[in-house]
């Protein structure tokens, strides 16, 4: 193995320890999602659930499942006391934390080690360390990983803060320390605007995290987001698994991903696998975890965090890799060597996610609530759905208004992108407005096709009448279909014949 793929662990790495029964300690998609594996290597599993998730599909899905309160996140999911208890009642040895929820959560990761029990993910300390952004850039400084240029510190005195914002250059992020998906973050264009911004960006992010620390970095004008998935061992092997491509989103979330980026070249993927291994390096990294960059116009990179557990978008590192990254994260927290190294991997085909969120694109993304009157997944190859939910189920109003992940797989990114159109036109949803719609917009958008985009592409492109024109020009060509049908039908049966209308037509996807 490559020098710039492998690290020793103290002497004193953890011992292999088999795990026969695993609690998951998450819902929806990704409960499921991990069962599903540990199924697959004779584990057995224990779901938790809230009030609103009695009849949920993961709850019937695993071997046991246990109530742990309330429907508010802060009342169930978020109360680790409760998940560590709900282990010891039914004998589980481990608990794998999904994403969200207490899954980077460094006191809780302390309070599963102090109970006996395995964490399928980093050690606390590699969670504290990443989980602050002060902190996260002083460990990478170790191994001179690019930065953007800004402050390495937390600014609290804002005329100061105004005159370190003036040294790096207009137009500047002011950035929650604490924080993420947006939260605590400032985009100021003049000088004469920083203390009114920089003020509103430490009121949330005390609100968000408690924590009211900020510090400041150079805005990249078009910024790509760009991240690698990792993986560790606690004998001290460390490889990357390539990038992935995040870079639309909305209210700095993502919704697009994909697998491998349409614009790295050979070089800077070496590099930026180099830099991602050596920031897990800095921290002594143990299992799954995403080192996430910035790119600039110029395909200059640099180090914005590094998430210290599995992403959302996992899938498509899986399916371009053929790697399943939950069994390797449970192969590592029973304390096994990873089976491969850095040279066994290889990039094979394209692979892209949409999030399917219960949300409505045209009213500015905003979450829609109700019963999922139809719910119709699409199939055929190279086409993967990770979801929670059957036809009949609620939406919930308490957790993430995530539906589903569809996921499509092609040879190339030409074949992921139609068969992703494809997928989006079979999946059939109703009761709920979905971010389907907007998915289809993306694949079919000239910047989305030529990878010419960035993380604005939202802002740029899309607008609320483009699913309007979208759905009329669907509705025009379902109803010229039927027109013509009836037409024909009419040539061969005089008396003529019962014919679909273009509404149903047009809900079905049916192509003839």
């Amino acid at each position: 193995m490559s020098n710039e793929i492998l690290t020793k662990m103290p002497e004193n790495s953890k011992l292999q320890t088999p795990i026969s029964k695993l609690l998951i300690a998450n819902r929806g998609e990704i409960a499921l999602r991990i069962m599903r594996s540990a199924k697959e290597m004779g584990i057995k599993t224990v779901a938790v659930f809230s009030e609103a998730d009695r009849n949920a599909l993961h709850v019937r899905y695993a071997d046991e499942a246990i109530f742990i309160g309330p429907a508010p996140s802060n009342q169930s999911y978020l109360v680790g006391e409760k998940i560590i208890d709900a282990c010891k009642l039914t004998g589980a040895e481990a608990i794998h934390p999904g994403y969200g929820f207490l899954s980077e959560n460094a006191g809780f990761a302390q309070k599963v080690a102090d109970a006996g029990l395995i964490l399928v993910g980093p050690s606390p300390q590699a969670m504290e360390t990443m989980g602050n952004k002060l902190s996260a850039k002083a460990a990478a400084l170790k191994y001179n990983i690019p930065m953007v240029p800004g402050t390495e510190e937390a600014i609290q005195d804002v005329n100061e803060a105004k005159q370190r914002a003036i040294e790096v250059g207009f137009p500047i992020l002011i950035k929650a320390a604490a924080g993420g998906g947006g939260k605590g973050m400032r985009i100021v264009e003049r000088a004469e605007d920083f203390e009114e911004q920089m003020q509103l960006a430490v009121s949330e992010a005390t609100s968000a995290f408690g924590d009211g620390a900020v510090f400041i970095e150079r805005y990249v004008t078009s910024p790509r987001h760009i991240e690698i998935q990792v993986l560790g061992d606690t004998h001290g092997n460390i490889v990357h698994l390539f990038e992935r491509e995040c870079s639309v989103q909305r209210r700095h979330q993502k919704v697009v991903e994909e697998a491998p980026s349409s614009v790295l070249t050979e070089e800077i993927r070496k590099q930026m696998g180099k830099c991602a291994v050596d920031v897990a390096r800095s921290v002594n990294y143990t299992g799954a975890g995403t080192v996430e960059f910035i790119l600039d116009e110029n395909l200059d990179f640099f180090f914005l965090e590094m998430n210290t557990r599995l992403q959302v978008e996992h899938p498509v590192s899986e399916l371009i890799t053929g790697i399943d990254l939950v069994k390797e994260q449970i192969k590592i927290a029973s304390g096994e060597k990873l089976s491969f190294n850095q040279e066994d991997l290889k990039i094979n085909g394209h692979a892209i996610e949409l999030r399917v969120y219960a949300e409505d694109p045209a009213n500015n993304f905003l979450p829609d609530i109700g019963t999922l009157q139809t719910y119709n997944t699409p199939k055929g190859n190279g086409v993967r759905v990770d979801d929670g939910f059957e036809q009949g189920m609620e939406i919930p109003i308490y957790y993430d208004p995530m539906i589903a992940k569809l996921i499509t797989y092609g040879k190339d990114r030409e074949e992921a992108i139609e068969r992703m159109v494809r997928a989006i036109e079979e999946y059939d949803i109703t009761g709920i407005e979905t971010t389907l719609g907007f998915g289809k917009f993306v694949m079919q958008h000239e910047a989305f096709k030529s990878g010419n985009f960035d993380t604005h592409f939202v802002g740029k492109y899309f607008k609320p009448e483009s699913l309007k024109v979208q759905d009329e020009t669907e509705a025009l060509i379902a109803a010229l279909i039927a027109a013509k049908l009836f037409q024909k039908n009419e040539q061969v049966k005089p008396g003529g014949a019962e014919v679909k209308k273009a509404s149903d037509w047009r809900k079905n996807r049916l192509t003839y």
